[in-house]
């Protein structure tokens, strides 16, 4: 069994979730950060991050940590962490080939007494039914008898510099107690919030994917209740506000639900479900909920500019904001690529704005080239969809400075006051 003393520590995928923790490793450990796309190694060995999870500095303070995209550089680690992305296809059905194929490179480089970690979000017993027997078939070892596995889902929030990495208590669990006890310690050599160690991996697999999944059930209620309230007339924020005096009203609001994570994972979830012959019904139709809002968001605009006699077919319309939430440059499942296609159904010109993404990959992810420049009086809507710190600096005269004399300014994300917009979610 292996030692704390003895730990070599290998992280396989340096995105959002890797990084960060190999970084908080690498401060007093050997780690090798491995990644496939070799242009990600050059820039961290450059000394920069194109996510904004972590900083120069920070990167300069992992003092025991190397980058590799050479699978021979992980033959002397014997504790791996798994982090790639776990999307869903384009049916919403689990996609496990990036942690199939991770676990194929770990199995080639795997030995006697080797523990691997999986932190990717996954369905309850995808660990032990699709990646372990990966590990077994490539490596030729016994599972837990040769080497053995935990699960430590990860909880990282793009973009939030609050809640990091170390301070975000962690779920820890392992395939024998021992293991798991092994696990366990592991994790808290960098995690001040402390750890709860799962009874099982299973039961660590099942709490990470009901944590999204709640979110997006509970948006969904509070979407569902923003269109009920747009019709009577009523404003939705102005209802939630009056109902969140009481203390236990929990404060979600409306709003596009994308990301890596909540407009995901529920899919794992109802997946393993329906494999085992339960029809979900709730989750679904949240779900089913969610996806539509963007398709919602338009056609209230559409009605708007009607109102206002601005013709639609041909009209200009402005989105502010690309990325899935505020603040941060990541555009995985974005769902404001839904009102951009929408729109585009309507013969709208439709013109994104994002200070925060990169051109060339929403160019390579949506076949969409981001503007530049702000021009004025050019626009017959402008959508304000993300709530980056440089909009709310913006505020409602400059962002209506945007539009043409007759115009629609639609704020999805409350970001001004009742009164300064045409129409908010």
């Amino acid at each position: 069994m292996l030692s704390i003393a003895d730990l070599k520590i290998a992280v396989i995928g340096l995105g959002y979730v890797g990084l960060p923790l190999a970084v908080e490793f690498g401060k007093n450990l050997p780690v090798v950060g491995f990644d496939i796309h070799k242009k990600r190694i050059d820039e961290l060995k450059g000394g920069q991050d194109h996510t904004l999870e972590v900083s120069p500095e920070e990167l300069k303070q992992a003092i025991h940590l190397s980058y590799s995209a050479n699978l021979e550089d992980l033959k002397n680690c014997n504790f791996f962490i798994v982090t790639v992305p776990t999307p869903i296809d384009e049916f919403k059905q689990p996609d496990l080939t990036p942690l199939v194929k991770a676990s194929t490179s770990i199995g080639k480089v795997l030995k006697k007494g080797d523990v691997v970690v999986y932190e990717s979000t996954v369905y309850p017993g995808a660990t032990e039914e699709t990646c372990i027997p990966v590990l077994e078939q490539v490596s030729d070892l016994k599972f837990n008898q040769d080497f053995f596995a935990g699960y430590s889902p990860e909880r990282i929030n793009p973009g939030d510099k609050l809640h990091r990495v170390t301070n975000i208590l962690k779920i820890t669990s392992g395939s024998t107690p021992e293991v798991a006890e092994f696990v366990d310690q592991v994790y808290n050599l960098i995690i001040e919030a402390g750890t709860h160690k799962a009874t099982s991996i299973k039961v660590a697999e099942a709490a990470k994917v009901i944590e999204n999944t709640q979110r997006d059930v509970n948006i969904a209620l509070i979407n569902e209740l923003a269109v009920i309230f747009n019709k009577m007339g009523i404003d939705t924020e102005a209802v939630l506000q009056a109902a969140g005096t009481k203390w236990n009203f929990l404060p979600f609001r409306p709003g596009l639900v994308g990301g890596h994570c909540i407009g995901v994972d529920p899919y794992y979830l109802t997946h393993k479900a329906q494999a085992i012959g339960y029809h979900p019904e709730i989750i679904l139709a949240g779900r089913r909920l969610n996806d539509a809002m963007g398709a919602y968001v338009v056609t209230q605009l559409v009605k708007a500019m009607i109102k206002k006699k601005i013709q639609v077919e041909g009209a200009k319309v402005l989105v502010l904001g690309l990325s899935f939430k505020e603040n941060c440059p990541d555009i995985r499942n974005t769902k404001i690529i839904d009102i951009v296609h929408e729109l585009q159904e309507y013969h709208i010109q439709a013109d994104v704005y994002d200070p925060w993404v990169d051109v060339a990959e929403a160019q390579h992810e949506y076949n969409i080239t981001p503007v530049q420049q702000l021009e004025q009086g050019q626009y017959d809507a402008v959508i304000l969809a993300v709530a980056h710190d440089q909009f709310k600096t913006m505020g409602a005269t400059e962002i209506r400075a945007l539009g043409k004399p007759e115009h629609i300014l639609y704020d999805l994300k409350y970001v001004l006051d009742q009164s300064e917009s045409d129409i908010r979610l």
